[in-house]
C-alpha cells in the first residue's frame, strides 16, 4: 500500500499532524518508536489558548487542562517581580494530551503504530524495523534531531528543562512559603535567571497536595541543567514530597530551520525547531503548524510549498523570539531587577510574549515605560548591553 503520508513520530506534533490530515481525507500511517501511550512529553506544559483555536484541537478540559492562573516574574530570587495576570496560557498535562490527539487521529481515520523504529528514508520509502512503507510525503515530527539527524544543534542553544509534579509533603509549610514570597494559593512564581540570564525555576501549588515545579537552563553556556536546578531546589525545601510524574528533556531554543523541507519530507516540531525561543515553548507551534501542514497538502501543495507558507505566517514570530532568547541570556538579574523596579517591564509588555505573540506596545505599556526612564534614565542599559553581546556574537 502506498500511503498519502507518512508521519514519523506520535507525539503531540506527529499526532496532532495525523489527525489534521486524515481529517482531510489523506490516507495517513503514524510510526512511533516507543508504545503509543509512552509517546510525546510526559509532563506539563504551558499551551496558549490562541493556538488550540488556530489549530483542529479543541481546547482542553480537566483533568488535561490545569488552570492558567497569575504569574509572578520575579528576577534571580527577589524581591523584584512584575505580576502578569489576564494571559490566556493554559498549563496542560502532556500525557493526556498526547492521548487525546492520538485518538483524534485514530477516529478521523489514521493508522498510528508504537514499537516501530525507523532506520532511513530513500526516495519515497521509508524503511523500519516492521518492514518498508512508501508514502507520497513524509512528515518527520521524530523531536530534536530528526529521524537521519540531518541537522546538528550547537550546545549553546540547547534548553535542559524539567518539568515535575510532586506531593506536598507539608502542605502547610508550602502554603507559608509561597505566601513569604508574595504569591497567592494557586499563582505561579517564577525566578529568573537563576543559573545565568535564561535560566528559570517556576513553581505553583495545584490544588491542596501538589505542587508543580519547571526549571530550565543552558548548559551549554557553563550553567547547571534543568535537572540540576530542579534537585538542588527539591533538596533544599523540604515540604516538597515525593514525583507523581515528570520528564527532562533538550529544548531546542534557537532560530527555526530556514528550510522545512527536503525533497518529499517536511519537518514538523522540534525537528524543524518551532520552538517559542524567549520560553523554550514548542507545543503551542507544533499544533498549528500541524494544521497549516494539512492544510497545504490537502490542497495538492509540497513540503516547500507548507515551508513557505509557515515562513510568511508564522516563522518571523518564532525568529525574533530566538534573537530575544540570545538577549535574555546576557541579562543579568541585577539588570532585570532594576527594569522592574522602573517599571519598564510592563505587564502588557510581558503579557504578550507568554502568550506566544509580540508585546503589545499599549498606551498604558508606553505610559509605564516613559515613566520608568524617567525616573531611572539608566534602566534600559542592561537590556541594551545584552542586545548588543547578542548581536556582535552570541
Amino acid at each position: 500500500m502506498r500511503w498519502d503520508v507518512v508521519v514519523l513520530g506520535a507525539g503531540s506534533a506527529g499526532a496532532a499532524a495525523a489527525h489534521a490530515l486524515a481529517g482531510r481525507g489523506l490516507s495517513v500511517l503514524a510510526l512511533e518508536r516507543k508504545p503509543l501511550d509512552a509517546a510525546g512529553a510526559r509532563w506539563c506544559n504551558a499551551v496558549p489558548g490562541w493556538c488550540f483555536d488556530a489549530s483542529d484541537v479543541p481546547r482542553p478540559t480537566a483533568p488535561e487542562a490545569r488552570g492558567g492562573p497569575p504569574i509572578h516574574l520575579v528576577a534571580g530570587w527577589g524581591p523584584e517581580r512584575v505580576r502578569i495576570a489576564g494571559q490566556d496560557v493554559l498549563e496542560v498535562d502532556m500525557r493526556h494530551l498526547v492521548a487525546r490527539l492520538q485518538r483524534l487521529a485514530t477516529e478521523a481515520g489514521a493508522t498510528l503504530r508504537g514499537g516501530v523504529t525507523v532506520r532511513g528514508v530513500v526516495g519515497d520509502v521509508v524503511h523500519t524495523d516492521a518492514g518498508a512503507f512508501r508514502a507520497r510525503w513524509i512528515v518527520d515530527a521524530s523531536g530534536l534531531h530528526g529521524v537521519e539527524r540531518r541537522r546538528a544543534v550547537d550546545r549553546r542553544d540547547l534548553c535542559v528543562a524539567s518539568q515535575q509534579v510532586r506531593t506536598l509533603a507539608d502542605p502547610e509549610a508550602g502554603r507559608a512559603w509561597f505566601a513569604r514570597h508574595g504569591a497567592a494559593p494557586g499563582e505561579i512564581l517564577c525566578f529568573t535567571g537563576v543559573a545565568g540570564g535564561y535560566a528559570i525555576v517556576n513553581v505553583r501549588l495545584h490544588g491542596d497536595d501538589e505542587v508543580a515545579i519547571l526549571t530550565g537552563s543552558l548548559p551549554g553556556l557553563g550553567h547547571p541543567s534543568g535537572v540540576t536546578l530542579m534537585e538542588r531546589f527539591v533538596a533544599d525545601h523540604p515540604w516538597i514530597g515525593p514525583v507523581r510524574f515528570g520528564g527532562a528533556r533538550a529544548i531546542p531554543v534557537s532560530a527555526p530551520k530556514a528550510r522545512l523541507h527536503e525533497g518529499r519530507i517536511a519537518f514538523l516540531g522540534d525537528a524543524a525547531v518551532q520552538v517559542f525561543a524567549a520560553h523554550g515553548s514548542g507545543v503551542g507551534a507544533q499544533l498549528v503548524a500541524a494544521r497549516l501542514l494539512a492544510e497545504t497538502f490537502a490542497a495538492g501543495g509540497t513540503p516547500a510549498d507548507y515551508s513557505r507558507a509557515w515562513w510568511a505566517r508564522y516563522g518571523p514570530d518564532l525568529r525574533a523570539s530566538a534573537r530575544f532568547q540570545l538577549a535574555s541570556r546576557h541579562l543579568s538579574t541585577d539588570a532585570l531587577g532594576r527594569l522592574m523596579r522602573a517599571g519598564v517591564m510592563a505587564p502588557d509588555m510581558v503579557r504578550g510574549p507568554l502568550e506566544q505573540r509580540p508585546p503589545r506596545i499599549t498606551p498604558a505599556a508606553l505610559a509605564a515605560i516613559g515613566a520608568g526612564v524617567a525616573r531611572d534614565p539608566g534602566a534600559l542599559l542592561g537590556l541594551a548591553r545584552a542586545g548588543w553581546t547578542a548581536i556582535s556574537g552570541r
